[in-house]
């Protein structure tokens, strides 16, 4: 039991530095990546957002890093 509470502990400390890195990313302007898809209707209620740019850098960072951690 102590090691999930570990590893929890880990987990939500890794998530907040995430949290502040991009928070202060965000202050410095830097809201959207290339890639970025953004549609309204044309009556103004309706918006889609898709991060595609974004959802593919953190897919290749989040992938060297678990292969960094867990090579065998």
């Amino acid at each position: 039991m102590d090691d999930a509470g570990r590893i929890l502990l880990i987990g939500a400390l890794l998530l907040a530095a995430v949290a502040f890195v991009l928070l202060g990313l965000s202050r410095l302007g830097l809201n959207d990546l290339p890639g970025t898809f953004k549609w309204r209707s044309r009556s103004g209620n309706t918006t889609i957002y898709a991060p595609i740019g974004l959802m593919l850098v953190v897919s290749i960072v989040g992938t060297i890093l678990l292969n960094l951690l867990f090579r065998r």
